[in-house]
């Protein structure tokens, strides 16, 4: 660091020694020139004539641009002369290979299959609600009652018909065993017993919609109908139904990374407004058709929901896994340019000496992807080379530089 520092300030020291060189001279001239030509100028101002006044005014263009010419080759020679050597100053930093795992960041909505608006299957009265919002259910549960309108007496009349056919049957079947009374009458009697009791099977049925039950396990999240309310058959919305355990995101991908997101690839996926809550997961399934309007494809990604912290329609973003490399070359965006014919180079520094000082030299390189401030070199690089990091847009090829590495 010590010669660091006797060196900046000698190349400050020279550097202001130039200036003032320069402007001495510069001011040398024009005064002499001045004393020269004031009283002539002033001559010709003062005949009015405007001729003159334009031919003294470009003499005195020419003579500054000579004084100009004059300077630009004390400046050029000063410079041939100077024993002060001026070096740029530069950090790097050692290639080498290390771990390079890219992920693709998306965003979709939290959704479930199981997120259900209940409908009657029965017109009439909503006789009883039998669940309150908030409140757990098991598939099957009754959750409400539809007035039957008068069906379970039918049914009951009917039960006793078909009791009745079905004692007639059971005699009649008895006879015709024995061989005694004539077939017509079995099978009449057999007829009408299986008739009555598909009625009362199909009135049953009949009943039994009248009973609103859950159609899975979950938690009731809306009570929409109040008790007493009439209701009409797969139209009147009745409650809301809701299941946090099999949670999931459905989100586009684009069709280019159809090849690398695929099923089983890990995901990390994190809630915002949850304080940046984030889970690790894996595709459970990626959809084989491509949208024509976007070039996009479907994903769906499970969401473990222990604490039911996740909720429907919550903003989630997913970082998938689609690329690892174990032995990349990482270096950063900042140091990468392109020339005229879109090659993509660095600068490194070879040859150093005991003082830190080398030689710069522009590497083609070849890059992939990129994640964050980084990306990774493909080719043009090894392991161990002095890669130019601060410095590395304004120096040249083949310039001498001093690594000031901390």
């Amino acid at each position: 660091m010590n010669y660091l520092k006797i060196n900046q300030t000698k190349n400050k020291s020279y550097r202001k020694m130039k200036k003032i060189f320069s402007l001495l001279i510069i001011t040398l001239v024009i005064l002499s020139c001045g004393e020269g030509n004031k009283q002539s100028v002033d001559s010709v101002i003062d005949s009015g004539n405007l001729d003159k006044i334009k031919q003294k005014k470009k003499e005195i263009e020419q003579e500054q641009l000579a004084i100009i010419s004059k300077l630009q080759l004390l400046n050029d020679k000063i410079a041939e002369l100077d024993t002060v050597q001026k070096i740029s100053l530069i950090t790097t930093f050692k290639a080498k290979e290390e771990l390079f795992t890219h992920y693709l960041e998306l965003q979709g909505n939290v959704t479930t299959k199981q997120n259900l608006i209940i409908f009657p299957e029965f017109s009439g009265i909503l006789s009883q609600v039998f669940v309150k919002e908030g409140q757990r259910v098991v598939k099957g549960q009754q959750l409400a009652k539809i007035d039957d309108g008068g069906l379970a007496q039918q049914l009951a009349q009917l039960q006793i018909q078909t009791d009745l056919a079905k004692t007639t049957f059971e005699r009649q079947e008895r006879l015709w065993n024995q061989k005694i009374g004539s077939e017509i009458q079995y099978l009449q009697a057999k007829s009408s017993y299986e008739a009555q009791t598909k009625a009362v099977k199909q009135l049953q049925s009949q009943l039994e919609k009248t009973i609103v039950r859950a159609p899975f396990s979950g938690t009731i999240d809306d009570v929409i109908t109040d008790q007493g309310t009439v209701v009409a058959q797969g139209q009147t919305q009745l409650m809301r139904i809701v299941n946090l355990n099999n949670m999931y995101i459905e989100t586009a991908v684009p069709e280019n990374y159809i090849t690398s997101v695929t099923k089983g690839k890990d995901v990390s996926v994190e809630f915002p407004v949850l304080g940046g809550k984030t889970i690790k997961t894996k595709i459970r399934q990626a959809g084989s058709f491509i949208n024509e309007a976007n070039r996009t494809y479907k994903i769906e990604v499970p969401v473990p929901n222990k604490d039911k912290s996740i909720k429907p329609n919550l903003t989630a973003k997913l970082k998938i896994n689609d690329y690892t490399s174990e032995k990349a070359f990482l270096i950063p965006q900042s140091v990468v340019s392109e020339n005229a014919q879109g090659q993509q180079y660095i600068y490194i520094v070879k040859d150093i000496n005991g003082n830190n000082v080398g030689t710069t030299q522009r590497v083609i390189i070849e890059t992939g992807k990129a994640q964050g401030d980084l990306i990774e070199v493909l080719s043009g690089i090894s392991v161990g080379m002095d890669i130019i990091e601060k410095g590395a847009r304004s120096v040249k090829e083949a310039q001498t530089v001093e690594i000031i590495n901390k």
